[in-house]
């Protein structure tokens, strides 16, 4: 690739990401590889993605990550039939794809290596289980890239909603109210709480009243410690007790629980619904949970395009 395909640098000079940047950047990777499997070997491979994982949530009005970011993932959503049914054909999207990454991330120091691919990801579907490709940077700009396949084809926005009944049932296990507290390393206890705020911060608008009001003194106890750093294992130990016996997770829970038994699926046994409902949400979260994700991009857009038309 001659040009990075992002409307803007995805790193900033103080080592920050800007998570705009880098989602209109796996999008267009997306359509890259798409025609790269059309050009090269005549497969029509349409494909979806964009940033997972929601750390676009804690970002200034510009879509500048406020904390520096080491680990970049990424969703994918492939089509379920096809020629990606073959394996062969699966092995060359994955070539093309981490050639995509590697291209598109060198400008910026990194040197992306492929280490693995076709691990399946914890609770997803049994029949068409998502697939993990994982890359390195020797460099260590970052530690590593993760993209996550997902199969059925469906804008990025509905397949961040729809992986977080996935991620809920993973995380499940660190905060059981019929299980003691887990012991973890304190590093991996802080991703875990990272990711506690994203999950509320993604489903905030399905969540009832009660739970909002309960939650939300947490939720922003959480993002004032990591804004401050949050490296005192001490603090961060506790920071997870008080997430653990607060039981926001079953909150988190609750918000989804309904919509999607009201049409036949169960929450807690996502890895055996149907393929054709992998990356599918009920209308009702859609109209609740997609608007607010599509106008945070768009306020980081229009942001974006008042600083480029400032004088000087």
């Amino acid at each position: 690739m001659n040009e990075i395909p992002a409307p803007g640098p995805v790193f900033t000079e103080d080592d920050r990401i800007n998570l705009y940047h880098l989602n209109e950047l796996y999008g267009n990777l997306a359509k890259e590889v798409t025609a790269k499997m059309r050009e090269a070997y005549g497969l029509d491979v349409p494909i979806t993605s964009g940033v997972w994982g929601g750390t676009y949530l804690i970002a200034d009005p510009t879509g500048k990550a406020l904390r520096r970011i080491w680990r970049l993932y990424c969703i994918v959503n492939l089509p379920q039939k096809g020629p990606l049914e073959q394996h062969a054909n699966l092995e060359k999207l994955i070539a093309a794809y981490s050639d995509s990454f590697h291209s598109a991330f060198l400008p910026y120091g990194l040197n992306l290596d492929l280490k693995m691919w076709g691990g399946r990801l914890p609770f997803s579907n049994k029949k068409r289980p998502s697939i993990t490709l994982h890359m390195e940077d020797p460099n260590q700009r970052v530690h590593w890239l993760r993209a996550f396949f997902v199969w059925n084809v469906v804008p990025w926005e509905e397949s961040i909603i729809a992986d977080a009944v996935r991620i809920i049932k993973e995380y499940k296990e660190f905060f059981d109210l019929n299980s003691k507290p887990v012991e973890k390393d304190p590093k991996d206890l802080k991703f875990l709480l990272q990711d506690i705020i994203i999950i509320y911060r993604t489903l905030e608008n399905a969540c009832s009243e009660d739970f909002r009001e309960h939650a939300e003194p947490i939720i922003q106890d959480l993002t004032t410690q990591f804004m401050k750093g949050l490296h005192d294992a001490d603090t961060i130990r506790e920071l997870y007790l008080k997430v653990y016996h607060n039981a926001l997770i079953y909150g988190y829970e609750e918000a989804l629980e309904e919509p999607y038994r009201r049409a036949g699926l169960d929450i807690h046994r996502i890895d055996q619904w149907p393929v054709e409902k992998i990356n599918w949400v009920p209308e009702e979260l859609k109209q609740k949970l997609i608007p607010p994700i599509q106008q945070l991009f768009a306020g980081f857009k229009a942001q974006l395009d008042a600083a480029k038309n400032l004088p000087g």
